[in-house]
């Protein structure tokens, strides 16, 4: 009898977890605790990508908050794809699945446009401005420089000024530390032939 019932909620239990999960989408997890959403698909550079989370800090740290959802394919929506270039749509419905844990301002970046929304419902005065703005272009360097764009405008409509970071240094820090051992080395080499001229003279 009692193998009977463990098995019977263990059966209910398989069930249960599936059906809560059929609606999911991956921003809605991950925004659950993170401030973005940046698909692991789109090849995002990780410059961009530090970019768009610094402005998005630097906004909350000055009053403005707002968790944003980069969705370049219909594969970054799970469950609902069927939301796909639909960017108002879906930001209400993030703003939904997000409303028990997070109630503030959404943003949501697709290929052909941005929605905003909060609580689940639609931001009508955020979504003129991000109506006034160029489309966002297709993949990931394009979607992520378009939300980072985005953060800003909609920070400056709320009084915030927050700028867009530079560019990750790590570049030009690769480059500075060649030329530094380009350096060390020519004085070594420097170094090397002087001491080798003076035991010549000796020599001598």
């Amino acid at each position: 009898m009692r193998l009977r019932i463990l098995a019977a909620v263990v059966a209910a239990g398989c069930v249960a977890v599936p059906a809560a999960r059929a609606d999911g989408d991956p921003a809605s997890d991950y925004l659950l605790s993170q401030s973005t959403f940046l698909p692991f698909d789109a090849k995002i550079p990780k410059a961009q990508a530090d970019q768009l989370n610094a402005i998005v800090a630097d906004a909350k740290q000055k009053g403005f908050t707002i968790r944003v959802a980069l969705i370049s394919s219909t594969f970054d929506l799970g469950a609902v794809p069927s939301l796909w270039r639909k960017p108002k749509t879906y930001a209400r419905f993030l703003g939904q699945e997000l409303f028990f844990v997070y109630k503030g301002r959404l943003l949501v970046v697709m290929p052909n446009g941005y929605g905003a929304s909060r609580g689940g419902k639609p931001l009508a005065s955020a979504q003129r401005v991000l109506d006034a703005l160029p489309k966002p272009g297709e993949g990931g360097p394009a979607l992520t420089a378009a939300a980072t764009r985005a953060v800003q405008r909609l920070a400056a409509q709320s009084g915030v000024r927050v700028a867009i970071p530079s560019p990750s240094s790590d570049h030009k820090t690769s480059h500075d530390r060649l030329v530094l051992v380009a350096i060390a080395g020519g004085l070594v080499l420097l170094f090397l032939v002087g001491l080798g001229a003076r035991r010549t003279l000796a020599r001598r």
